[in-house]
């Protein structure tokens, strides 16, 4: 029996020796030092638009003043606001169903510039030839305003949903493709010699060597990309019609409810910025956080 207690209180006190250490391991998901950082990222921000709201209602609201202040902005459109998810057919939708046909539009264009961008960076990097005889070429086409590319779509297209789409997807595209290029350009020599002496062929140096060697520019060039999609659908949708924001803020305009306008362009500022932070995100976890992004 006493051999069985000792034992038993030699268990017992190992228990309680090690309790103090789990309770240790053990950190509090809200720290002192959590809650600065947060509120030092998030209280100059809010000073910030606590100003602007303030001297936006003081300015407008003057009865002369040409735009509405805030809370005449939120009273008049609530509707649209409070209930964004109804659909009378048509176009008469909610504001949902205008950002999930734009996004949609910008999915397709904005994937379809990052792969062919991606390819084509990569080409022009790797080659000199390539990089003399179609980089001027690009250095021009890059500077052509996007709405100046929706009457050549439209005509070649003959549908307003493809040629939004192509206007997205030749909007974005040159950043991706300069910013490969500079990527593939700038991969250390030694990794080249390294892919030489392990005999890799072109299709593994690829995937194995020249992606991740390039993947800070490549992102960077994607993150710029993504936000010239959402400026450029916005753009193309005022002129082609149907569902879609840009149409949305048209059809306010020509129906003079200025207040829904501010309310799309708020949607339309919200979404570039997680857009952005979306892809700034992705490159940080293909890049394990050396992305420029």
């Amino acid at each position: 029996m006493a051999a069985g207690s000792t034992l038993s209180d030699k268990a017992t006190l190992g228990t309680a020796a090690r309790a103090p250490a789990a309770v240790k391991a053990r950190r509090p998901l809200v720290t002192a030092k959590g809650i600065k950082v947060l509120a030092a990222n998030l209280i100059p921000p809010l000073v910030v638009l606590a100003a602007f709201l303030l001297f936006w209602e003081v300015a407008c609201s003057r009865p002369t003043a040409g735009l509405p202040p805030p809370s005449r902005v939120v009273t008049e459109a609530w509707d649209i606001i409070a209930h964004p998810f109804y659909d009378n057919g048509g176009t008469d939708k909610g504001l949902f169903w205008h950002i999930s046909a734009s996004l949609q539009r910008v999915a397709f264009g904005f994937a379809l510039a990052a792969v062919v961008g991606i390819l084509t960076g990569t080409l022009v990097g790797q080659s000199d030839w390539a990089m003399r005889g179609l980089d001027p070429i690009f250095q021009v086409l890059r500077t052509i305003p996007p709405l100046a590319w929706l009457p050549l779509s439209l005509a070649a297209f003959r549908d307003g949903q493809p040629s939004a789409i192509f206007v997205i997807f030749i909007t974005s595209i040159w950043p991706i493709i300069i910013n490969t290029a500079v990527g593939i350009r700038n991969i250390p020599q030694d990794y080249r010699n390294v892919a030489a002496v392990i005999r890799l062929n072109p299709v593994e140096f690829f995937m194995k060597v020249m992606l991740p060697a390039a993947a800070p520019y490549i992102f960077t060039g994607l993150r710029i990309g993504v936000g010239l999609s959402w400026l450029a659908i916005v753009a193309a949708e005022m002129l082609i019609g149907g569902v879609g924001i840009g149409f949305f803020i048209w059809d306010a305009w020509n129906s003079s409810h200025i207040s829904e306008i501010i309310v799309a362009l708020v949607y339309v500022g919200v979404i570039g910025f997680v857009l952005d932070r979306l892809v700034a995100g992705l490159g940080r976890l293909v890049t394990r956080g050396t992305s420029a992004a």
